[in-house]
C-alpha cells in the first residue's frame, strides 16, 4: 500500500466553544491545529484541511483547504469524503482522517491503521482504545468515495454505521494518557494547555 494522505477534520462549528475554529485556539506557543499538523505530517505523503467558510483564514498553514462536498453540515463523514476526493486527485489509494481538536493522538497512528487493514481489498480501519472507537481517526480507501457520497446524499450520518457495513477493522491503542482526548469545552482547553506544558 502507498503511504496515505491525510485529511484534518476542522469543519465542525465548535458550538460548545462559542463558535469559530477550534483548531485556531491557543495551545502552548502555537495552536491546536499546529500541534495536529506537526503530529500527522511525518506519518503521511501529504495533508489537507477540511473546513467550511472562507479558506483565507487558514492560509498560514500552507495546506489545501477543502469544503464539505455535501451541503448542510452533515458531520465528519463529509470531511472524510472531501479528503477521499482530494486523495484520489493526488493519486492516493487511502486517506487518513484526524480531528483538528485532538492534539495528542498517537505518533504511530498511521502505521497502526495500515497494519490493521492489511490484506483487505478496500483498506478501512478505525482507531480504538479499550473504552471504545474513535471514528474521526480512520484509514479510508478512496475507491469507496462514491459509495460514501451516495450514503451521505441518502441521509446516512453515523460514521460507524457506514464503516461497519464495509467490514472496517480496529487499530487498538492503549487508553493510558488518553491519546484521543479532544477539546470541546473551555475546561478541556485548560486541561490541554496544562498537558502541553
Amino acid at each position: 500500500m502507498k503511504q496515505p494522505h491525510a485529511i484534518i477534520l476542522a469543519g465542525g462549528r465548535a458550538t460548545r466553544m462559542g463558535g469559530g475554529d477550534k483548531g485556531l485556539l491557543p495551545l502552548g506557543d502555537t495552536t491546536l491545529l499546529d500541534h495536529v499538523i506537526d503530529r500527522i505530517a511525518p506519518q503521511v505523503a501529504g495533508a489537507a484541511l477540511n473546513a467550511n467558510g472562507d479558506p483565507a483564514r487558514l492560509a498560514r498553514f500552507g495546506l489545501p483547504v477543502l469544503a464539505d462536498p455535501v451541503e448542510g453540515f452533515v458531520g465528519p463523514l463529509a470531511g472524510v469524503l472531501a479528503g477521499m476526493d482530494w486523495g484520489a486527485q493526488q493519486g492516493a489509494e487511502t486517506v487518513v482522517s484526524v480531528a483538528a481538536d485532538t492534539p495528542f493522538f498517537p505518533c504511530d497512528l498511521v502505521p497502526q491503521l495500515v497494519l490493521a487493514a492489511e490484506g483487505m481489498d478496500t483498506p478501512l480501519a478505525l482507531a480504538a482504545t479499550p473504552d471504545g472507537r474513535h471514528p474521526t481517526f480512520g484509514l479510508w480507501p478512496v475507491a469507496l468515495r462514491d459509495d460514501l457520497r451516495a450514503a451521505l446524499t441518502g441521509g446516512l450520518r453515523k460514521v460507524v454505521q457506514w464503516t461497519d457495513a464495509h467490514g472496517a477493522r480496529m487499530a487498538m491503542f492503549p487508553a493510558e494518557g488518553d491519546p484521543f482526548f479532544n477539546v470541546n469545552t473551555p475546561e478541556d482547553l485548560a486541561q490541554a494547555q496544562a498537558r502541553a506544558r
